[in-house]
């Protein structure tokens, strides 16, 4: 069953959304060679906290800490640790908080340093198969649009989608109904209405599709060791099929610029 929401429940989904946004540019400011992904994870569950909220992740079915921290191979849920990052890295970071009964889930692939033209292109190609995700929505859209815009995005620039991991609602619960892949036909899934509010997160390989699971029971990895990206973002689908899009890289990108 698909809950949607109220207009009020989703300012309160933005505020949310908009916390992790701060969250994850907060610990972008950090991001650099020698820095633990544990030490990055200390900053983000403060930072949450200092903001009136809880970290989402932390407890969440067992999860042991507030970010998952996915370096280079792996795709995600990876847990925070003594390794330093590394010049030439890539690090993906997902972040969620809870406040006021609802989630905010996002998450942004950063480079450590100056990385491989590889590797930018990835991060590039990533982030942009979100995006192309996100403008097919609309009143006559369904699940399968997205999920087919960010396949073929991908893979027309010789990537691979991963499939056993996807995108999906978020309320009071962290993952609610629909199920969002990154793959698919187009015209096929669930028919798009206003107040559903959806997680979109193209989680995209250098080199084969395939992952698997270490023994942690939570780190993914690529089976062939390369590279993987995530980027992740929270849109609402509001009257008519207009996106809402309710966290943002903006934080992040004014960093970076």
């Amino acid at each position: 069953m698909i809950n949607l929401k109220t207009d009020e429940e989703i300012e309160i989904l933005r505020e949310n959304n908009l916390l992790v946004s701060k969250t994850l540019a907060e610990v972008g400011k950090h991001i650099k060679p020698g820095i633990t992904t544990l030490e990055l994870d200390k900053i983000a569950e403060a930072f949450i906290r200092d903001n009136g909220a809880k970290p989402g992740f932390l407890g969440y079915n067992g999860f042991p800490n507030t970010l998952c921290m996915s370096v280079n191979s792996v795709v995600v849920h990876g847990i925070p640790s003594d390794y330093r990052l590394q010049e030439g890295d890539i690090v993906s970071v997902d972040c969620g908080t809870l406040m006021k009964g609802f989630y905010g889930d996002s998450a942004y692939t950063f480079a450590v340093g100056k990385i491989s033209a590889e590797a930018e292109n990835l991060l590039k190609i990533t982030k942009e198969s979100l995006y192309k995700g996100i403008e097919q929505i609309n009143s006559n859209a369904r699940i399968g649009d997205i999920s087919n815009a960010i396949q073929t995005h991908a893979e027309n620039n010789g990537y691979s989608v991963v499939r056993e991991l996807i995108g999906h609602g978020i309320g009071h619960d962290m993952h609610e109904k629909p199920d969002v892949p990154n793959y698919g036909r187009k015209g096929n899934g669930t028919k798009l209405q206003s107040g559903m509010v959806i997680c979109i997160e193209p989680m995209i390989n250098l080199g084969r599709r395939e992952v698997y699971v270490e023994d942690d029971g939570w780190t993914v990895r690529t089976c062939d060791n390369k590279y993987s990206a995530h980027f992740e973002l929270a849109v609402a689908i509001r009257d008519k099929g207009k996106a809402d899009i309710l966290s943002t890289f903006k934080f992040i990108e004014e960093l970076l610029d």
